[in-house]
């Protein structure tokens, strides 16, 4: 199958250009000027399908490189299995995910990769690739370290926080930080002081302070920038590179910046909740004044901070200025019944987690209407960073000859309503973007030459997406 997407601006992280694109097959053959021939080949006459973008922004599929499909978290799992979370994707304009393979204390590391095929193998609708999240650092893991990288996991996560679940100490967290640094990989970290945030937890639960409002309240920025800046001096003293998740509060986006302007292989994401929700959220509507248990909807970790003291304004900041280089979504949705109300009289009983994979690129796109950040940023932070921090550009994150063919067609005049009778996918009982609007809309999406979505319909299958074996960060030095 030949396909040409015609009369649209082709959008790069690095310009744009009203061009033509050639997909030949599941790979983009040519970028051409609007309406010329190839080598005397007359194009438009030539191909199995012909797609008019004019007015329209052509640009590489979303890449959502931080999402947990199907994970067994707080007695329950998420609700998105692999068929469902990665459908909602593509009907987003994410073409590729990264999610983890979860591996709690005792559990084999490659057992669990194994696992992780099984659960994703003909099931995406998307291409997807795997982080492997470390909870038992033993040295049967730092030899899996080695093996996961040959099979293109190339990237390992680590918790300070989650005791009993995730936390590694220090010790265990510099043991994984030296493996990296010998075999090139790169290491994740959820950067929040468990033991302080299991002491404010048990303090508050016990003076019967339960509500939603609480979960941000108990896990205050302190705890946030405390645990990143102690990450950084182990990846400093270790050299291995570090990728600090979820960053929500603008102190630990302050300890990055530094780092890097040290020299430091270190970079940061942040996630929409975080550029657009608020630790007042939490307080749910018509709530009294110490919250409703509506504000489960949006009890995730790192969690939702003030608004009044600026978090989100530094957070479109940061990424105008790449302290913070892109944005993921830690998508690990849960519904409100049977699984966010196993916290309905104590807040730490709530499994954390946001519903975002389907309308991050909307989102993001909406912060371009709103002047905080350009078109080519836009793309540079859902596609282009997240293709090169995990190994994939080239052929993902950039519309180039010899590049897969998972592109967007993206209308600006479009219009785009979220919420559960609206635009709605994710495999979950509410949306935690209900009422936006956005000032655009994603109109077609092919994942690697074929169209997936048109004119609000879904065309794929299960079992379009492959796994994709990754290679070592482009980022580092």
């Amino acid at each position: 199958m030949k396909t040409l997407i015609k009369n649209g601006t082709v959008v790069n992280s690095t310009g744009t250009a009203q061009a033509d694109v050639l997909i030949d097959g599941e790979t983009i053959a040519a970028v051409l000027a609007p309406g010329s021939s190839l080598l005397g080949f007359d194009v438009e006459n030539n191909v199995d399908t012909v797609i008019d973008a004019a007015g329209k922004y052509v640009i590489p599929g979303g890449i959502d490189a931080h999402t947990h499909m199907e994970m067994p978290f707080g007695g329950t799992n998420a609700s998105d299995t692999f068929e469902t979370g990665t459908r909602a994707a593509a009907w987003g304009g994410t073409t590729s995910i990264v999610d983890f393979v979860v591996q709690y204390a005792g559990e084999n590391v490659l057992d669990q990769f194994a696992l992780w095929h099984e659960k994703a193998r003909d099931n995406c609708a998307i291409d997807y690739g795997f982080h492997q999240i470390l909870s038992d650092v033993q040295d049967s893991s730092l030899t899996a370290m080695d093996e996961l990288v040959k099979e293109g996991v190339s990237s390992f996560k680590l918790f300070m926080a989650y005791k009993g679940v995730f936390l590694s100490d220090d010790g265990q967290i510099t043991k994984a930080m030296q493996r990296a640094a010998q075999n090139g990989s790169m290491i994740m970290m959820h950067a929040e002081n468990g033991s302080v945030i299991d002491l404010l937890v048990q303090q508050a639960v016990a003076a019967g302070n339960t509500t939603p409002y609480y979960h941000g309240l108990t896990r205050p920025w302190q705890a946030e920038e405390e645990a990143t800046h102690r990450a950084i001096m182990l990846a400093n003293l270790t050299g291995a590179p570090l990728y600090v998740v979820h960053v929500s509060a603008k102190q630990a986006v302050a300890q990055i910046a530094t780092a890097r302007d040290n020299g430091q292989n270190v970079f940061g994401e942040t996630c929409p909740q975080y550029l657009y929700l608020s630790l007042e959220d939490n307080l749910g509507a018509e709530s009294d004044e110490w919250g409703s248990f509506e504000g489960a909807k949006w009890v995730c970790s790192t969690p939702l901070r003030s608004r009044e003291e600026g978090h989100q304004h530094h957070m479109w900041q940061s990424l105008r200025t790449n302290d913070i280089q892109m944005v993921s979504t830690d998508h690990c949705p849960f519904c409100m019944k049977g699984q966010k109300d196993m916290g309905l009289t104590d807040f730490s009983k709530i499994p954390n987690g946001i519903g975002s994979v389907e309308h991050r690129m909307d989102l993001l796109y909406q912060g371009v209407v709103d002047g905080n950040i350009s078109l080519e940023r836009w793309v540079e932070v859902t596609s282009t960073t997240p293709a090169r921090m995990f190994g994939m550009y080239g052929k993902k994150g950039v519309i180039q000859p010899g590049a897969d063919g998972d592109i967007v067609v993206y209308d600006p005049k479009g219009h785009t309503s979220i919420g559960v009778d609206k635009s709605h996918h994710m495999n979950m009982d509410y949306s935690a973007w209900e009422g936006y609007e956005i000032d655009g809309h994603v109109d077609t999406v092919l994942s690697r030459g074929k169209v997936v979505i048109d004119d609000n319909q879904y065309l794929g299958t299960k079992g379009d997406g492959k796994f994709f074996k990754r290679g070592l960060s482009q980022y580092l030095i």
